[in-house]
């Protein structure tokens, strides 16, 4: 957003400089010819439209200002299920590495972009919500749309960065020196945002429509963010009941439903199945190259999180980069009886050679593991962004064939909104027998394709055999379902589970550790244009 501001205002002021130098007045005032400005833009339902499609560009974004700013890899590397890989040198993205080691300052070069990111899609949003040109029942939804999307947009940034600025309206260049809102406005913000678009969103969209905002999503987010909010105000038992009300409604839609085979989730060419209740849309259609960041369509981080010294034999995969390489912790979280969840989320060497071997290949090396780095390296690798050779051939249009590998994102999942409504009815004092109900749907579903009834250790059957609370078993499936996902640090922020216990062993991470690291800090290139901001949010906002 700052960026932007600042560019409009160097542009005006090069634009004044020229006018004096050489243009009369007269020339100065000349209208511009076929060129929509923001004042006359939103004339027809078709631009209102356009308006909405580009607040929902910055979602796909891969990159930006040169940075990979993947969800999934923020979710990921900074805690103990990933680490940030790439070649035997720290060199390679240094300031991923920095993340990892827990030693961000406010000048790493991925923070910014993150921010950027966010609050571009807010703007786009704005321009939307702000428009009072076009009225008609089509407008309302595309409204609602860019409602659910400011939501999320906010949501995001709370969750990296703490309590940030709330912005609700169209700023002026004199206006953006915000200071952060407190935790309470902002989560209140985006409540509202949701409630009000919800009754005006559809409960499905048709195929061509897919990765825009339905009921069911805005439900879904609005249960993560009264989640939260439960979770960072003193385990609020009122706000955790919200979010059981609003997970309950998206269960009760039956829109939505676990997918037979959890590894057919994440196959070649799966998009929106019937578990995805938010999904950001990527695609190969477009000639995504190293020019233009922003413009990058595909979904970086396949190439990037791909086998890194993989042979040529393997019949299924390609080579990757190696980045976000699953820790032994990660492997060693899951039970003996969840091994098909981990091998889903998790390849290791012997599962590659084993593949190659199956079809009659072989190789001298299978994982040219010199070619790793070796700090990070662990002998695995994730599986559910894999490298598929099947997207040989998918730059159509010219693109980067490293750019246009357009695998989604899954941002909400079926099965988390039935763990989301697990935790919520357990911690608000509800049924602790259905809760446990919504978590025997998923383990029954984690033991393999088929009708699993009675063949699978029920939660009640773990709980006894670990020793563990009801809350403990959420925290196990969390961690197990949604393993490689994005969700991992910022359920250990919430909880308050983020202490240095989880790196115990870890040279770098667990001196590093301090409470500072719970929140991004946000970058010095928007603290210098806003200077009422604050890097790192103090504790008196989260009221």
């Amino acid at each position: 957003m700052r960026q932007y501001i600042v560019s409009l205002k160097c542009l005006l002021l090069i634009g004044c400089l020229l006018g004096y130098s050489s243009c009369s007045e007269d020339i100065l005032e000349v209208e511009p010819v076929n060129e929509y400005l923001s004042s006359n833009f939103f004339q027809t339902e078709s631009q209102v439209y356009a308006g909405l499609i580009a607040a929902y560009d910055p979602l796909a974004w891969s990159m930006a200002s040169g940075q990979w700013i993947s969800y999934v890899m923020f979710g990921e590397i900074r805690s103990d299920n990933a680490n940030t890989g790439g070649d035997p040198s720290d060199g390679d993205q240094p300031d991923w590495q920095r993340l990892d080691d827990l030693n961000a300052t406010n000048v790493n070069a991925v923070i910014q972009p993150l921010y950027k990111r966010n609050y571009v899609g807010i703007f786009r949003a704005n321009t939307v919500i702000s428009q009072d040109n076009v009225s008609s029942p089509l407008v309302d939804q595309y409204v609602a749309e860019a409602k659910f999307l400011r939501a999320f947009y906010h949501f995001e940034l709370f969750r990296h960065f703490g309590p940030i600025p709330v912005v609700e309206t169209l700023l002026s260049p004199e206006q953006v020196d915000l200071s952060r809102n407190t935790m309470s406005e902002v989560f209140t913000s985006i409540v509202a945002d949701l409630e009000a678009a919800i009754p005006l969103l559809p409960i499905s969209t048709s195929s061509a429509e897919a990765g825009r905002a339905t009921k069911g999503a805005a439900y879904a987010l609005l249960g993560k963010a009264y989640l939260y909010w439960a979770d960072l105000d003193n385990d609020d038992p009122a706000k955790f009941a919200k979010a059981a009300e609003a997970l309950q409604q998206v269960v009760d839609f039956g829109t939505y439903q676990l997918e037979d085979d959890y590894q057919a989730l994440f196959g070649l060419g799966v998009k929106n199945p019937t578990e995805s209740v938010f999904e950001i849309q990527h695609t190969n259609l477009y000639t995504s190259d190293w020019g233009w960041f922003e413009g990058i369509d595909g979904n970086g981080i396949v190439q990037l999180c791909g086998v890194r010294g993989l042979c040529e034999a393997h019949p299924d995969y390609q080579e990757g980069w190696g980045f976000m390489l699953p820790t032994e912790s990660m492997y060693n979280h899951f039970l003996n009886d969840d091994t098909y969840r981990r091998d889903v989320a998790i390849m290791d060497v012997a599962e590659l050679e084993t593949e190659i071997v199956n079809v009659g290949g072989s190789c001298a090396v299978v994982v040219d593991i010199t070619q790793n780095n070796p700090t990070d390296y662990t002998g695995y690798f994730q599986e559910k962004y894999s490298n598929y050779k099947g997207y040989e051939g998918n730059n159509v249009n010219g693109g980067d064939p490293n750019l246009t590998k357009d695998a989604n994102t899954y941002m909400i999942r079926y099965a988390d909104v039935l763990l989301m409504l697990a935790e919520a009815l357990h911690r608000s004092g509800g049924s602790d027998g259905e809760a446990m109900t919504y978590i025997d749907m998923v383990r029954e579903r984690a033991a393999g394709p088929g009708d699993n009834t009675g063949n699978f250790k029920t939660a009640s059957t773990v709980m006894g055999e670990q020793g563990w609370s009801l809350l403990d078993m959420i925290w196990y499936e969390r961690r197990a379902e949604l393993a490689m996902e994005g969700d991992r640090w910022y359920d250990l922020v919430r909880s308050g589970r983020l202490n240095s216990n989880l790196f115990s062993g870890d040279p770098i991470r667990e001196p590093n550790f301090d409470d500072q690291d719970t929140w991004l800090p946000i970058s010095l290139d928007e603290t210098t244009v806003a200077p009422n901001l604050t890097t790192y949010p103090d504790a008196s906002l989260f009221q």
